[in-house]
């Protein structure tokens, strides 16, 4: 289970700009999501998405059935008031992915930079795909991001479990087919350079 006080601490005592993880637009996630070629209606949930200005560049894109997920209560709150009027149009569940309730069958699109990285205790990693499972459509996408071998092996003060492409999908298991990965060199707000990976794979039917 994550510690939900930690992360609440961690979005009430800096602005969204200054975590580590902050990206003014989340490009490669935008590009993977834009590159399955969904419809605007497909149903897309961002898991951990918080402050992330991901959602803001799925409204724009117009897409009409989003969700973001996060731990943190804050973290929502600062996305919801940047995004005014426009974030009635999004489903906000505060939650801790490990546990929550979702829908069964729910998601086209299961998103997740620097979530899973967190998860350092195997059977929070294996309540996590059992949601992914349960909550995601057969055939559907799941992309997920983390550190990479060479990023760091903390963030905001926590272990953080570190990546190769093939660890990450051996994670979800074979059955999940892996359509392509990437990498990214994100520069933090302290010029920082941190190594993401991403994979994204398709759910089996």
């Amino acid at each position: 289970m994550q510690n939900k006080d930690h992360w609440e601490h961690v979005y009430q005592t800096k602005t969204a700009e200054t975590v580590s993880w902050f990206q003014e637009h989340a490009r490669l996630s935008l590009e993977l999501i834009k590159s399955i070629n969904p419809s605007h209606d497909s149903s897309i949930i961002d898991v951990g998405g918080g402050a992330s200005t991901l959602v803001d560049d799925l409204l724009a894109e117009v897409f009409e059935n989003l969700c973001v997920l996060d731990l943190s209560a804050h973290a929502l709150a600062v996305a919801r008031q940047r995004l005014g009027e426009k974030g009635n149009r999004v489903d906000w569940i505060e939650g801790d992915i490990c546990s929550v309730a979702l829908p069964a069958q729910a998601f086209d699109i299961w998103h997740d930079r620097a979530v899973f990285h967190f998860l350092t205790d195997p059977a929070d990693r294996q309540a996590y795909v059992e949601q992914v499972m349960r909550s995601v459509k057969p055939g559907g996408h799941v992309i997920v991001a983390t550190f990479g071998p060479d990023g760091p092996d903390k963030c905001s003060g926590l272990p953080v479990q570190r990546y190769s492409p093939e660890g990450l999908h051996g994670e979800f298991g074979s059955a999940f087919q892996l359509l392509e990965h990437a990498s990214e060199a994100h520069r933090t707000p302290m010029g920082h350079v941190q190594h993401f990976i991403y994979c994204h794979c398709l759910k089996p039917h």
